[in-house]
């Protein structure tokens, strides 16, 4: 996630892997990628974003012949921090993976975890996100500025939905476009959901005003029309999507979000190797490289050792900016 603000500058990208059969001469089984029985683990509900990448990852791997039979499953809870747990927990199995990514990092902050993602085998980030302001096809609020208005003026009624736990993307984005528009981010009417699918029916059904995700879960929606987009919060416009920026529409901030793949800790140098080529032979794939435009991700591949260094970043600068916001 990229936050530029008077107080932080915070970080960037995304999660993916996995993916069943399709062999072919060449591929998987000449570079060393076959992992049998891998299981890959979505932190959160089905529908989010941990879920979307994953299990688009796993179909591309299968495309490319990279490995076979991978098991994607959903352990939500706790912001990600149930998943974190669990795989922490399975030390030395080198054949289990786990998306996570700027969520997971708040919430062991502010669910105060004893297990860290210090506690983790890094394997890769891959991808950045803008995260995306909408609301339903019904709301009043036609434009961001709509929605301001209203929220200046008494920002506790004025439900703001996210699908993640307090000191993840969904609730850090809100709480800098406050701060911006000079509302007490304490204010805030923060509806913390598990992953963008619970978020999205809330939205739907007017149980919030407005919610925040990444701009890759509603695609879909807002094509269709169920959802209007009223900014996006990144530095500059998304391809195709026709919405302000947070800094066009006057507020003096902008953020991203990132998501990347952890394993068990105690794996052996040669399990933490196949997984990280396994994931970075996948990031060079052109079946991966469409997914990034169909879903508007932005490449921020960082493999190993270097993810490991930006994940003890992240966790440094989340804090920092939990205490700033005072929250």
């Amino acid at each position: 996630m990229r936050l530029r603000t008077p107080f932080a500058l915070l970080g960037a990208a995304l999660l993916v892997l996995a993916g069943p059969p399709l062999l072919s001469p060449g591929s998987g089984s000449d570079t060393g990628t076959q992992i049998p029985g891998l299981r890959f683990m979505v932190p959160n509900t089905p529908g989010g974003g941990y879920d979307i990448t994953a299990r688009t990852a796993a179909k591309n791997a299968e495309e490319a012949g990279l490995t076979s039979d991978i098991e994607v499953f959903n352990l939500p809870g706790a912001g990600g921090t149930v998943g974190l747990t669990r795989l922490v927990g399975e030390r030395g199995n080198g054949r289990l993976a786990m998306s996570m990514g700027l969520g997971v990092v708040g919430a062991v902050h502010t669910n105060e975890t004893p297990r860290t993602l210090a506690d983790t085998t890094p394997i890769a980030r891959l991808t950045e996100e803008q995260d995306i302001v909408v609301v339903g096809k019904d709301s009043p609020y036609k434009t961001i500025q709509d929605l301001l208005t209203d929220w200046k003026k008494n920002p506790g009624k004025l439900p703001v939905g996210g699908g993640s736990s307090p000191g993840g993307p969904d609730h850090l984005a809100p709480m800098l476009m406050a701060q911006a528009a000079g509302i007490a981010p304490k204010d805030v009417n923060y509806v913390p959901f598990d992953g963008g699918g619970e978020l999205l029916a809330s939205i739907l059904g007017d149980k919030v005003a407005f919610g925040v995700s990444g701009v890759g879960e509603y695609l879909d929606q807002i094509k269709a029309g169920e959802l209007r987009l009223l900014a996006v919060t990144g530095p500059k416009r998304v391809p195709g999507l026709d919405a302000p920026t947070l800094r066009e529409a006057g507020l003096d901030t902008e953020f991203t979000n990132w998501r990347g793949i952890v394993a068990p800790p105690g794996l052996s140098d040669a399990e933490r190797d196949k997984l990280v080529t396994l994931v970075t032979e996948l990031h060079d794939s052109p079946q991966w490289r469409e997914s990034l435009k169909t879903h508007g991700w932005n490449d921020a591949f960082l493999p190993g050792e270097e993810f490991g260094a930006f994940l003890a970043e992240q966790d440094r600068r989340v804090g920092s900016v939990l205490k700033e916001l005072g929250l």
